[in-house]
């Protein structure tokens, strides 16, 4: 594995922003940036050996300073949303800011998404580590936080997420990188076809918030335990699209067991023969079409971003878990080890 290491530019604190290159031994590539402990792109060959970029990314490395869509970001400390910014933990009652009105959203405007993390080279892998303080944002405990990629030579790009915490929080933690397996800037991902392992979703209020119910997906447009274009029901009459303006809804997925991975979606591009298969020990997978993505900076070659441009497949604990005792816990306590794997696994359809 050889891994380079290059300054795109600083940040207006003075903080420099830097772009890892790993290369496997076929010359496949994927570039990762310390700002947000970023995905910024990843290079696969498609059915003919042409080889694309099939993560949306930015043309000036520095536009991920600023950014909105948090493009291939690590969001924290608890991913997804947060019902009006409040949770209780151990009877005592915490505010978060609010920043997605009425609810907090991906860590707050200073979350992990907006910060530089400290990165360094392990071997073959790259590791990005952040400190977040007692108080950041109103979580409650100091927490420390690593994310670490590595790459293989048969193009499968996993993510560990590790964290430790000296008292009691809540923590969420997942990447929301954007994907077309067309390439990066090639039109948009209602083509692609998405199977996700999943009998039941959680349906949610207008403002994206789980109402604690599960769903089956059972003659509904949310339905992909068999294989269908993501575009055949994204307009569909139906709430929880509606609410979305497309798919930005979770899906429980089927037989989780806590710390064994297993397979979460396969998404793949009939055109060029590109498959991309999600495997992770989290308990579900939130699936955003990217619905409002225009209006964010360049993309690569200068290319214009519209809506629908990629789509996120996040694996994560449940949104807004605080707020509901029968979801799966996201609480970590002093002495505890957060423990995550997400692995993107890059092919071609046979």
């Amino acid at each position: 594995m050889d891994i380079e290491q290059k300054i795109a530019g600083f940040t207006p604190e003075g903080d420099p922003v830097v772009v890892y290159t790993m290369r496997n031994s076929k010359g496949y590539e994927v570039e990762l940036c310390n700002m947000g402990a970023a995905i910024v792109s990843i290079h696969v060959p498609d059915r003919e050996g042409n080889v694309g970029d099939v993560a949306l990314g930015y043309e000036n490395r520095m536009d991920y300073v600023t950014e909105g869509p948090c493009m291939g970001k690590v969001p924290g400390r608890y991913a997804n949303r947060i019902a009006k910014g409040r949770f209780t933990l151990d009877d005592k009652e915490y505010r978060l800011t609010v920043n997605k009105e009425p609810n907090h959203i991906h860590g707050g405007p200073t979350g992990f998404h907006k910060s530089i993390w400290e990165g360094r080279v392990e071997e073959n892998r790259v590791v990005f580590a952040i400190d977040s303080p007692d108080g950041q944002e109103g979580y409650p405990s100091d927490l420390y936080v690593e994310a670490v990629y590595d790459w293989d030579d048969d193009n499968r790009l996993e993510l560990t997420l590790l964290a430790q915490t000296n008292g009691a929080t809540i923590i969420n933690l997942t990447n929301h990188a954007y994907f077309n397996l067309a390439g990066a800037g090639n039109g948009d991902i209602k083509g692609h076809t998405l199977r996700i392992n999943a009998s039941h979703f959680l349906p949610t209020d207008r403002t994206l918030i789980p109402t604690g119910e599960l769903r089956s997906v059972e003659g509904t447009p949310m339905d992909f335990r068999t294989a269908k274009a993501i575009g055949r029901d994204i307009d569909a009459d139906y709430e929880p699209l509606i609410y979305g303006s497309g798919y930005d809804n979770c899906w429980p997925i089927d037989g989780w067991e806590k710390g064994v991975i297993r397979e979460a979606a396969l998404l793949t591009d009939p055109t060029s023969g590109r498959t991309m298969r999600v495997l992770t020990d989290q308990p579900s997978v939130q699936v955003y079409t990217a619905n409002h993505l225009g209006g964010c900076p360049l993309g690569k070659g200068g290319k214009v971003y519209d809506d629908y441009a990629g789509v996120a497949i996040e694996c994560q604990g449940y949104p807004d878990a605080p707020n509901k005792p029968h979801f799966p816990s996201q609480v970590l306590r002093k002495g505890e080890r957060y423990e995550r794997h997400i692995i993107f696994e890059f092919g071609i359809e046979e």
